[in-house]
Order: structure tokens, then sequence, then C-alpha cells
């Protein structure tokens, strides 16, 4: 699988198994996609991410000021 440049900056692509994700998250995001299915593969994509812990925050943060 081909990765592009600016992924391979952004992202943690340290075993082959990252490859794998990244894969399947490409293919997925030539779906049509309901709004629940592409906050699920946006998260995963952060977890590819070097500070996967960052928006993890963002999202925490986002939920509790909405409750």
């Amino acid at each position: 699988m081909k990765v592009s440049l600016k992924d391979q900056k952004r992202y943690v692509l340290g075993e082959k198994r990252d490859y794998q994700i990244s894969a399947k998250i490409y293919k997925l995001e030539k779906y049509k996609l309901s709004s629940e299915d592409k906050k699920t593969v946006n998260l995963i994509r952060t977890q590819l991410e070097k500070d996967w812990r960052k928006p993890l925050l963002k999202i925490l943060n986002h939920l509790l000021k909405k409750y």
C-alpha cells in the first residue's frame, strides 16, 4: 500500500499492521459512510498519529461540554 508523503510525516507507520489499518481507512473513505461510521474511521485514523492523545482529549472535551 502506498502512503502519501504527508501521511508518512503525520502518522507512525512502524509496523505492517499500521499500513494495513491505513489501507482499510483509505478504502472505507471511498464509500458513502454514515455520520457515525465517519467518526469511527476518523477516531481510528487518530490512533496512527504520533501524538494520538491530543485528538482523544479534544473529543473528550467536546463530549464533556455537550453533557
